[in-house]
């Protein structure tokens, strides 16, 4: 029996929603687009965040979505992933760093092409979780995740900032951000 290309793609689709959701059982927050090209880690929440509120959901979203949309993303493309634990089904707790291996999956299950850590808490999740990754990296600071160096970690780009909301408030430090993300394109078509 041959299965449609349809029929394909809708299975893709419903593993995927069923994978997505087993994530966020396991208290892992993410929003937005699971198709995007690029995910935005946050692990330092505002308070809006810790209270439940939508990630990315105010004045830092607002400027990542048009910072992103001014380097070519489309305005679909935006999904934040929290490196800090929900409200969760299972053991663990709300408020703490994401288990080292549920932060990776939940980042090879979205599977972009492009990592923006967004301050240092994201930094210290994505250095946890691939570990085993970065250390084959020549340059200690991008291996280290300095703060505006691309490191490629297993076919990803990789760009660590260090406390984007932060940045928000002073002209200087939004500017070096704004030359940061903008090492960050989306890529070509690969055809």
């Amino acid at each position: 029996m041959r299965i449609s290309v349809s029929e394909r793609k809708e299975a893709i689709a419903r593993a995927t929603e069923q994978e997505l959701a087993s994530l966020g059982r396991r208290g892992v927050r993410m929003t937005g687009n699971a198709y995007s090209p690029i995910v935005l880690v946050k692990g330092e929440l505002n308070q809006a965040e810790r209270a439940g509120g939508e990630l990315l959901g105010g004045a830092d979203g607002t400027a990542l979505r048009a910072a992103l949309t001014a380097i070519g993303y489309a305005p679909e493309d935006f999904c934040a992933l929290s490196s800090v634990c929900g409200v969760a089904e299972e053991a663990v707790v709300p408020g703490e760093a994401l288990p080292t291996e549920l932060f990776r999956e939940a980042l090879e299950a979205l599977d972009p092409e492009a990592v923006l850590l967004l301050d240092d808490a994201a930094a210290d999740a994505m250095r946890e979780a691939y570990a085993d990754a970065l250390v084959v990296i020549e340059d200690f600071d991008t291996a280290m995740l300095r703060p505006g160096l691309v490191a490629h970690v297993l076919g990803r780009r990789v760009l660590a900032l260090d406390g984007f909301e932060a940045s928000l408030s002073d002209k200087r430090e939004k500017q070096r951000m704004w030359a940061y993300i903008k090492q960050l394109p989306p890529a070509g078509a690969p055809y």
